[in-house]
């Protein structure tokens, strides 16, 4: 799985001083360093070196400063990343090129170029957006087939526990959690439902959600009048 390449290059890329999360905006890895802007690197894992790996790096690449591809070195060595046709295509797309070992040790093939120019500066913020606003680091670089905690999903779920012991005002959950009108409305997920003008509660699915994703229950004081 491509998930067990995720912490050994995040560990690395946290060594070179970065905060890294995983599966944000589509990248394995978003990772940042610094402020006023940030550093930004993106980082996609593959189990081989292959085309697909360098094409996702291509398709990334305006969004961020650096791009890092990563795959697991094939046994005998004798996998693409010993090919220096493969190696001289990263230098001259600038990207960085990582081999993981089976013990879970990181090699630098190739180092990433220097940084180059932003070509969309929009999708570089709302990666940058999406990064700070999640809490924690919640999932594994490389997932597929499960829903992503993104920092919308992580929001909607506190919302859900504050409703758990049954219906409450949108003015009693907002001081806690400020964006609780629009999730509320909005309702993605189907967890609410308006018991009143104003009001709340949580629906079956909700409560499900829950269940997959415990999360812990505000105090009866919090967030009241």
């Amino acid at each position: 799985m491509e998930t067990t390449l995720y912490l050994p290059v995040k560990n690395f890329l946290e060594g070179l001083g970065f905060t890294v999360k995983g599966e944000i905006g589509g990248c394995d890895l978003v990772a940042l360093k610094g402020d006023d802007p940030p550093l930004v690197v993106i980082g996609e894992l593959k189990l081989t070196f292959n085309l697909e790996l360098l094409l996702q790096g291509v398709d990334r690449a305006g969004a961020c400063d650096e791009v890092w591809l990563a795959a697991k070195l094939s046994i005998r060595g004798k996998g693409r990343e010993s090919d220096a046709r493969y190696r001289n295509l990263c230098r001259r797309l600038g990207f960085g090129l990582l081999g993981i070992t089976d013990a879970g040790g990181v090699e630098i093939l190739v180092p990433p170029a220097t940084a180059a120019p932003r070509r969309n500066p929009k999708k570089r913020s709302r990666l940058v957006s999406e990064h700070n606003r999640r809490k924690g680091d919640p999932v594994l670089g490389g997932s597929t087939r499960a829903p992503i905690m993104t920092a919308y999903r992580q929001q909607a779920l506190a919302c859900a526990a504050a409703l758990v012991e049954g219906p409450r005002k949108v003015r009693e959950l907002t001081p806690d959690y400020p964006d609780a009108q629009k999730i509320l409305h909005r309702n993605v997920y189907g967890w609410f439902d308006r018991a009143e003008r104003g009001s709340y509660l949580l629906t079956e699915a909700g409560h499900a959600a829950l269940k997959r994703w415990p999360q812990p229950v505000p105090t009866a004081s919090a967030a009241t009048d």
